[in-house]
This record gives structure tokens, sequence and C-alpha cells, in this order.
């Protein structure tokens, strides 16, 4: 197995699922997408894709470049049938690279909050996995703004009362997160080390107190996405 993980920015991820790898001795490259002078790998040389969230939206795809070559890689690993995953602008990425339309959201969704798994998501292999105590809910952690139309060919696998597609399956073996499963508390607090107030402070609080259990369902997750073909 060979890992190629996609970032956007250098401070998203990609947390637990690096850690995941290295613990496991899986070989990875991760590609720096917004550092101009990388080299575009051959999707060949790799089993799975990992795609990162970042702060840009897809429809600003004229204002970052190199956003239309992370289309590119989205949609070579897809057609050579190889597994995908996208976490927030990641899964953004992958529904727009399989044609839906991405757009604003009603509001943003910042912080744990917790979304409702599908019945399709509850007998999915993956999504199953991550729910609370085997009920139809999951604590995830969420920071985004944007969302999309749910691609054809795909199953909606979890959903909020403001985000329908919180998270979806394109076929078989490509899964888009609008939520952050890679999350650890340190890298919240780096994310919002600019932001105070109670919100905050009780944020930081929520995620020592959520991260054990949310890290454990992190890895049930990920073992069953690094077994795709």
């Amino acid at each position: 197995m060979n890992v190629l993980i996609i970032k956007n920015i250098a401070k998203e991820g990609p947390g637990t699922i690096e850690v995941y790898l290295k613990e496991r001795g899986t070989a990875y490259d991760i590609l720096d997408m917004y550092d101009c002078s990388v080299e575009i790998p051959d999707v060949r040389n790799y089993s799975h894709l990992v795609v990162m969230g970042g702060p840009m939206a897809v429809y600003e795809i004229d204002e970052h470049p190199y956003l239309s070559m992370e289309v590119a890689i989205i949609r070579a690993f897809i057609k050579s049938k190889k597994p995908v995953l996208g976490i927030c602008l990641g899964a953004q990425m992958i529904a727009y690279g399989v044609g839906a339309d991405i757009y604003p959201g009603p509001k943003p969704e910042v912080g744990w909050d917790r979304v409702k798994i599908t019945p399709e998501g509850m007998e999915d292999p993956l999504l199953s996995h991550i729910s609370v105590e085997n009920e139809a809910v999951a604590e995830v952690f969420q920071w985004h703004g944007d969302t999309f139309d749910l691609p054809k060919n795909s199953v909606r696998l979890a959903s909020s009362a403001t985000y329908q597609n919180q998270a979806f399956r394109y076929r078989d073996n490509v899964y888009g997160l609008q939520f952050h499963i890679e999350v650890t508390p340190d890298m919240i607090r780096e994310w919002f080390a600019d932001e105070q107030g109670d919100f905050v402070d009780a944020m930081f609080k929520q995620s020592d107190s959520i991260y054990p259990e949310y890290h454990r369902r992190a890895i049930r997750f990920y073992e069953q996405y690094f077994s795709l073909q």
C-alpha cells in the first residue's frame, strides 16, 4: 500500500490519518498543493488518495489554479477505481470532480455537533463505525461554510439540520466527509489560536473530553478505508 495525501494549506491535516499510517508502517507521501513548485505525482504509484481541507472555496478555482490540478488527480484516481477519501474541502472537491454543484451553505457550522447517520450510512462498512454507541448519530467536529449537491451515483450517509450532505459514498470506494474526522485537540487549538470567548473556551474543553472516543472511532474508520481495494 502507498497513500497519497493532498494538503491545501499547511495546518489542515493529515492529523490522526498520518499517525495511523505511521504506526502501521504504511508508505505515504504528502503533496502540498499550495506550493507552486510541487511536481504532480504519477497516480499509478499509489493505492489510496486522501484529500484534506482548506479555507478556499471550490467555486474560487480561478483564484487558486492548483485546485484544477487537484481535480485532475481526484478524477484520475476515480477512473483507476482506486479508493478516495475527501475531508471538508476535499469532500467538496470530490463532489465537484464527479459533476455536482458547490455553493455557500445557509450558515457556517463550527465546533462539535451531532450529525444523523442515514439508514444507508448505518449499513455502510465505513460510516457505521463512527456512530455513537451504535446509534444513528455521530459527534463530529465541523468547520465549513460551503455545501454541495449529492453527486449522481452517490449515497447520502450522514446529514444535519443545516447541511443535508454531511457524508456520502460515490460508487463503492469513494467517500466524502464534510466534517473533520482527523482532528486532535492540539489541531483545534492551533486553528482557533487567534479566537477568544466563551464559545472557544467551551470548544477546547469539549475537545479534550470527546477526543479519546472520537479517536477510537476515527481509527475504526481508517481501518476500513485503507482496507479498500
